[in-house]
């Protein structure tokens, strides 16, 4: 099969990889869409040692595997648990102290002809939800982890600190809790999207430094970083939603002084997300940037480092 393999920070796009044999309790997926996500571009970058194929947002059909599954459009949650350690006995899979993780640690990831994951990580797709809108569902779910860990409430002022593609999504998740929410970037095009939806947008120079109850750095800079932290007021939370290719310095001393709670924030409820794209209560289309076909992985990959650019889908395969 064909495959994207990103190896000592070089991407390949190979043809002769054998398609994959899933292991007991997993599926065989044929991969029909998939997404180029920051992680890809920083995994590109020498962010982690991975050698295999990228990719981790993606929808496909089932091949192989139950029987109720054979046939349909498939989403999959990108952690693959052992079951058994101390993480996963307490409900808390994504930190498997042995998993494994589409695309990123110990397991071929999406862009390739087929993957294979576990059962238990596939979700189907409900029928109202295309296969383009279906591809956010993994960083959709990411930013509605945000809403596992922190409690919103109407009168809370929350900062969004990025107007990339996952500052997008955390803004439009946030915006359903009611909460009073400013949203900050660089680009007014970016930044029109959620005007449009009603959401109070601005540069760097809109916020009001110890402000805010909440803010979520989307940037996965420094920069960012230092906008979120200066504009909380003392017992306020960030949320670093991003991660961070390099060391990031900070002054200890201030989130002690000032009572600061720091959280770091990964991956989220798939049923939450799919729920949210089939009622459309949050709209993805103005994300997408471009499609490119697997064969021209390595020039959409080019594109998706360009700066402004927002959603770079790959088209692996078509519904048969």
């Amino acid at each position: 099969m064909k495959g994207l393999w990103l190896e000592n920070q070089q991407l390949e796009l190979r043809t002769d990889i054998p398609i994959p044999k899933p292991e007991p309790g997993e599926a065989l997926v044929r991969v029909l869409r998939a997404g180029i996500c920051n992680t890809d571009l920083e995994l590109k970058r020498g962010y982690y040692p991975y050698a295999g194929i990228l990719g981790h947002e993606f929808v496909g059909i089932v091949e192989q595997g139950p029987e109720n599954l054979i046939n349909r459009r498939v989403v999959g949650e990108i952690n693959a648990a052992c079951g058994h350690c101390r993480f996963c006995r307490r409900g808390q899979p994504t930190h498997c102290e042995n998993r494994t993780v589409l695309g990123i640690v110990n397991r071929h990831g999406a862009f390739a002809d087929y993957l294979c994951l576990p059962v238990e990580n596939l979700h189907p797709i409900p029928d109202n939800v295309s296969t383009d809108i279906a591809t956010f569902t993994e960083p959709l779910a990411a930013a509605l982890e945000i809403q596992q860990q922190v409690v919103l409430c109407a009168d809370d002022r929350v900062l969004v600190v990025g107007d990339g593609k996952l500052g997008q999504l955390v803004a439009q998740t946030l915006a359903l809790t009611g909460c009073d929410l400013l949203v900050i970037g660089r680009h007014s095009e970016k930044l029109a999207n959620l005007a449009a939806r009603g959401m109070k947008t601005g540069l760097v120079d809109a916020v009001t430094d110890k402000a805010f109850d909440i803010s979520v750095d989307c940037t996965g800079n420094p920069e960012g970083f230092a906008i979120a932290r200066r504009a909380l007021r003392p017992r306020g939370t960030l949320v670093m939603k991003s991660t961070y290719a390099g060391n990031l310095s900070l002054d200890a001393s201030s989130l002690v002084v000032d009572e600061i709670t720091l959280i770091g924030s990964r991956c989220g409820p798939f049923p939450a997300a799919l729920e949210l794209l089939a009622a459309e209560k949050v709209d993805v289309k103005p994300l997408i940037h471009a499609h490119y076909p697997l064969t021209e992985a390595i020039a959409a990959f080019a594109e998706a480092q360009r700066r402004g650019v927002l959603k770079v889908l790959l088209d692996i395969s078509k519904v048969m």
